[in-house]
């Protein structure tokens, strides 16, 4: 019994390689304390079944839920950010560029795809803010401006999904002209009369909030999503006021005019869609029951 819990032999050592650890990824823990195991996270459309939080999640994830059968076709997926400024803080840009491409093995912070969603055809631009923040770049800029024309020269609408933490700044001016760029792009759409669907995910700040998030012919948000220009220190600071409680989630957001709905993560395929036959006065589709 007694070498059950006395080690008998001392000086033993595994190597490194032959070490068990446990795989990283297989549990999720909400803001809450509420732990959950990965594979039923997916399963969930990544929202914690127990408290109902959305945990933040990129493109690739978004395609899945939107796009039937995750089946669409990646546009400008080569597009990559230049140096023009030779911009140098802590670390080169273009290092930063190379780690960010490396670490999430994306190009930039969005992706294009144009596919069916509930059997139509469509083009959804949606942010990754694993890549520098998600923050708003040339690229950022150009490849929205490019699904635009797309959506246009198709004739399908559009949906944006942001999740962005502002404006490039290792850009300065070249990233600022992204706001007047994609608005421009926009209104362009809106003189063809495509719908314009923008989805607010967490966070959604600065110079994207000033800009095409929130000129959406139906602007929506997941639940507890961060939305606004300044973050709640600056704006307490420039104000000098305490503020409410909840200042800038979407229910707040939605509560002072902002947004016009809050949509769970598992209706968003159906919301979104609803929202496009309303506009376009067409017979409202339905999701086929999976077999």
């Amino acid at each position: 019994m007694t070498a059950w819990f006395r080690r008998k032999e001392k000086g033993i050592q595994t190597a490194t390689e032959e070490k068990k650890d446990t795989p990283k990824g297989l549990w999720y823990k909400s803001p809450t304390g509420k732990i959950v195991e990965s594979e039923v996270l997916a399963k969930n459309f990544y929202v914690s079944p127990e408290d109902d939080y959305h945990v933040r999640i990129g493109s690739k994830e978004y395609f899945e839920i939107l796009f039937d059968d995750n089946k669409f076709r990646e546009l400008d997926a080569k597009l990559t950010s230049k140096d023009p400024l030779k911009f140098e803080d802590t670390k080169k840009y273009s290092e930063r560029l190379k780690a960010a491409q490396k670490k999430t093995g994306l190009n930039d912070a969005v992706r294009t795809g144009f596919g069916k969603s509930l059997g139509q055809d469509v083009v959804i631009c949606c942010m990754d803010f694993n890549f520098i923040g998600g923050s708003m770049g040339s690229v950022v800029g150009e490849k929205i401006a490019r699904g635009i024309d797309y959506a246009i020269k198709r004739k399908v609408p559009f949906v944006m999904i942001s999740k962005s933490g502002g404006a490039r700044m290792m850009e300065a001016a070249l990233s600022l002209m992204q706001l007047a760029k994609t608005s421009a792009k926009l209104a362009q759409l809106a003189e063809a009369k495509l719908p314009y669907i923008s989805l607010c995910t967490d966070p959604t700040t600065g110079g994207t909030t000033a800009s095409y998030a929130m000129l959406g012919d139906i602007n929506i948000s997941e639940p507890g999503a961060l939305i606004g220009f300044a973050g709640p220190r600056v704006v307490k600071e420039a104000t000098g006021k305490d503020l409410p409680d909840g200042f800038q989630t979407a229910e707040f957001v939605k509560e002072h005019g902002f947004l016009d709905f809050i949509s769970h993560r598992r209706d968003l395929k159906k919301k979104i869609n609803l929202y496009i036959d309303l506009i376009q006065n067409n017979p409202i589709r339905k999701e086929k029951a999976s077999a």
